[in-house]
């Protein structure tokens, strides 16, 4: 498939898809006019990919990844190295603690909403 349709069918931009191409996260085909040819297993790769970013990984960190996970096609995965799976427990772990800040955040501000309302009657 061709860019405009890879970012239709995924909600990615296609300037965002040229940049997962630059940082090794996509690796499409080229026609014999130079076009962009993405394979269908590309709509889940790039979905994927936007949920690692989601996460708060970097492309780097990405490519790295990718290789070791499964895509819908049950393409062969390789495994991941300890150094890897140590980096993305830190991730995880750092996500856990953003989660718990969040959440106290949200009581606080759940505190001052209530007071302010009782306030107002």
């Amino acid at each position: 498939m061709r860019i405009g349709e890879l970012a239709r069918r995924t909600g990615v931009s296609e300037r965002s898809l040229r940049y997962y191409e630059q940082q090794g996260l996509l690796s499409p085909d080229r026609t014999p006019g130079g076009h962009r040819d993405y394979p269908e297993q590309s709509v889940d790769r790039v979905i994927r990919i936007q949920e690692l970013f989601a996460a708060g990984l970097h492309s780097k960190k990405i490519e790295r990844l990718l290789p070791c996970m499964r895509d819908a096609d049950g393409g062969p995965s390789e495994e991941a190295t300890p150094e890897l799976i140590a980096e993305l427990t830190a991730e995880r772990d750092r996500i856990d603690r953003m989660i718990t800040e969040l959440a106290t955040s949200r009581g606080v501000l759940n505190d001052v909403i209530r007071t302010a309302s009782e306030h107002d009657r």
